[in-house]
């Protein structure tokens, strides 16, 4: 009996040991994302302080389908209650202060808000002399309408309201329903409308329409956009009009810069894509920042675009689970702002630039968990969160010592003090060493004070390549000033020693030509300059009078996949961040294996259609074909560790041109060859594709039963060894 009592009671600590993990689990992980999109587990930058119910904030009706939370310069909180019908007021500490549920309208009738979901606060504010004082602006929603209240006696009271805009532009049948609003210092009232699929409306105060900013458009079928080069513009036009869609909500900071959200069903294929592609571009963007003119100008100079999730698999169930749904957006401090993704119940915090300082959130029912989150907003060094659906709390999260010294490197990199951001952003590595952005930020600073080679280094190690190429501009700057002489000089000596080679390569050809006898090896390879520049005779020659051989064909294949290796070892920061190579056996399939394939397609395929051509002729004229490559390829690969983000497409037409040279070149080889007329040779090109398609195939499916067979016979033998 005791030893069963002295089990038991072992058994019971131990449960009591493996359950403390499980109870002082943490809510949620903060991170970032790498350049290859894997998580960086970092310091939380936010904690959860508190959890509001409806009791602790002081209401005697329980907040229904709220969707909007604001604060003010002083910290007061106003939530939008929209099930309720009103606008809750409460102070700084988040007690209770005023509910407006109805109000004397303009007309002295007793008025009632009709579901109401935005809410705005602008404050007390002097112009020309005069004082005008701060406003609520409310969405009501369902009333079409928004109604604006000003503070007398310190109660809001009722002052105005705007009334459905009214203008031509506007769909015939489209129904003004505001769901949120922002106010810039001019008084301008710009309104997300969810049934608007013309943009962001803009107008005054006095509720005059004046135009539109920042229309979403579907990029169509792949058809439509074939016909739209077709269509006349007045047709162009009247097509975009119907492929628009709303926006779902708005804020803006204090520059008067608007960011807006958006998210639809259609659209999600494009989305989707702009993520994974780390498109720069605004067009698919789930949140954008719009200039009051409506122009984009959001920065996304991070690895990865501003958009929420970038790992879009559901880890805990192994599943897709597809790209955020981002419904709300908060201005930060220092020009940071925040938006949430309702699918996932995170947070995604950014800066300016686009660079993702931290993300957190998760589902739940700790403190600090978050179901179906509806509204955010900061409040000074806290971030507020309204979540949920039939029971509705809002949770306080208070900014950490390392979000404390995050914010810090901000202000001091904004308030250009680099000096202190630059100690800022170490104290920053010391706790996360796998944080970007500081490196990012330290590179800036020594930018900004004019060390640009040890800018380079933190910003390679960042893969910040904008940066990095502004910097290494700078530099490059003061390299040509201090040998601006000698420059010109190797540009001169090198045009001319490519002149007196491409003479001497011609004098040799043409000494050949008539000599009688058979060309050396040396010559065999110089007579590839000859090919290159008159293709119709020089394959011809090259066939009949036997001015080239395999080996020299061969060198040049080598030469190839000497050069495409080089260029994969050798290529500058810019063109390759991420150091990634391929081996030379790799390089060498890829050029061998498609001539190869191309030398047997097409000798087969010619001997049905006529073709003068032997295999050996076929390999040799491919052989001679290849030059413009390693011509193009290893100067380009030279020139890229000199060159910044903005010159790469230079490079990479260039090389594209060599590739294309030797296309051309291969073409009219067969052509010449074959004795072929151009529309034959085209034929039979094609089909020799075809026929390259065949040949892997049987390759494949032999390979494949190989293997088969020898899983056979492995199998056989194994069971026949284990019955003996």
């Amino acid at each position: 009996m005791k030893k069963f009592i002295s089990a038991l009671s072992l058994l019971f600590v131990l449960l009591m040991v493996v359950s403390i993990p499980v109870g002082a689990a943490e809510a949620y992980q903060t991170y970032t994302y790498s350049i290859d999109g894997n998580a960086l587990y970092s310091p939380d930058a936010y904690e959860a302080h508190v959890t509001l119910s409806t009791e602790k904030m002081g209401l005697t009706t329980a907040l229904n389908s709220a969707k909007d939370i604001v604060t003010d310069a002083s910290g007061n909180v106003y939530i939008a209650d929209t099930g309720n019908s009103r606008i809750l007021v409460f102070d700084k500490y988040y007690n209770f202060q005023q509910e407006i549920k109805d109000f004397r309208n303009d007309q002295q009738i007793k008025d009632y808000f009709s579901k109401p979901q935005g809410i705005f606060v602008t404050e007390d504010r002097y112009v020309e002399g005069e004082l005008k004082p701060g406003k609520i602006y409310v969405c009501d929603t369902e009333a079409s309408r928004i109604v604006t209240f000003v503070k007398k006696d310190g109660v809001w009271s009722f002052n105005s309201i705007i009334g459905a805009p009214e203008s031509s532009l506007f769909d015939e049948d489209a129904i003004y329903w505001p769901v949120a609003l922002a106010v810039d210092a001019h008084d301008r009232l710009f309104v997300v409308s969810s049934e608007t699929k013309e943009g962001i409306i803009v107008m005054t105060d006095q509720g005059d329409f004046t135009g539109f900013i920042g229309a979403q458009q579907s990029a169509g079928s792949v058809w439509s956009q074939i016909w739209s080069r077709f269509q006349s513009q007045e047709q162009r036009d009247a097509a975009i009009q119907v492929i628009s869609y709303p926006y779902n909500n708005i804020a803006i900071n204090k520059d008067g810069l608007i960011y807006a959200t958006i998210y639809a069903t259609e659209l999600e294929g494009q989305m989707e894509s702009a993520v994974l592609e780390a498109s720069t571009a605004g067009t698919y963007a789930p949140c954008k920042l719009l200039n009051p003119s409506g122009a984009e100008i959001m920065r996304r100079n991070g690895f990865w675009p501003p958009a929420g999730e970038i790992d879009l698999r559901n880890m805990q169930i192994k599943a897709y689970d597809g790209v955020s749904i981002i419904k709300d957006v908060a201005c930060g401090p220092e020009q940071t702002w925040t938006i949430v993704d309702t699918k996932r119940n995170k947070l995604y915090t950014y800066d300016y630039d686009g660079n993702l300082l931290f993300a957190f959130g998760d589902s739940g029912t700790q403190l600090g968990n978050m179901n179906n989150i509806q509204s955010i907003v900061y409040q000074g060094d806290k971030l507020i969160v309204l979540f949920g659906g039939t029971v509705q709390n809002i949770t306080v999260f208070k900014r950490t010592e390392y979000g404390d010294i995050l914010i810090q490197a901000l202000r001091h990199q904004n308030e250009r003090q680099y000096d202190l951001a630059v100690e800022d952003w170490k104290e920053i590595l010391m706790r996360n060493s796998n944080y970007d952005a500081a490196y990012v930020g330290i590179g800036e600073a020594l930018f900004r004070t004019g060390d640009y080679e040890e800018a380079l280094e933190y910003y390679k190690t960042a893969y910040d390549i904008e940066n990095y190429s502004e910097a290494y501009k700078e530099l490059r700057k003061e390299w040509m000033a201090r040998f601006f002489v000698l420059i010109p000089i190797i540009i001169v000596v090198l045009f001319v020693l490519i002149v007196k080679g491409l003479g001497r390569a011609g004098k040799i050809n043409a000494r050949v030509a008539v000599s009688g006898k058979k060309p050396t090896f040396k010559e065999e390879l110089v007579y590839v300059f000859h090919i290159m520049f008159h293709p119709f005779d020089g394959f011809y020659d090259l066939k009949h009078e036997k001015r080239g051989s395999v080996r020299a064909a061969l060198t040049f294949m080598v030469l190839a996949v000497v050069a495409l290796f080089y260029r994969s070892v050798g290529s500058g920061y810019v063109m390759n961040p991420r150091g990634k190579y391929s081996t030379i056996f790799m390089q060498f399939l890829v050029i061998f294996v498609p001539v190869l394939l191309f030398a047997v397609a097409n000798w087969c395929l010619t001997t049905l259609f006529d073709g003068e051509g032997s295999f050996k002729d076929i390999f040799i004229a491919i052989g001679y074909s290849v030059l413009p490559i390693p011509l193009t390829v290893i100067p380009t690969t030279l020139m890229s560790n000199f060159m910044v983000s903005s010159e790469i497409n230079v490079l990479t037409l260039f090389t594209t041109l060599g590739f294309i040279w030797t296309g051309f070149l291969i073409f009219f080889g067969m052509m010449v060859t074959h004795d072929y007329t151009m529309s034959k040779n085209l034929v039979t090109t094609l089909g020799t594709i075809v026929g390259m398609v065949f040949i892997m195939f049987l390759g494949i499916l032999f390979t494949s039963l190989v293997m088969d067979i020898m899983t056979f016979v492995t199998d056989i033998t194994s069971e026949i060894n284990y019955r003996l």
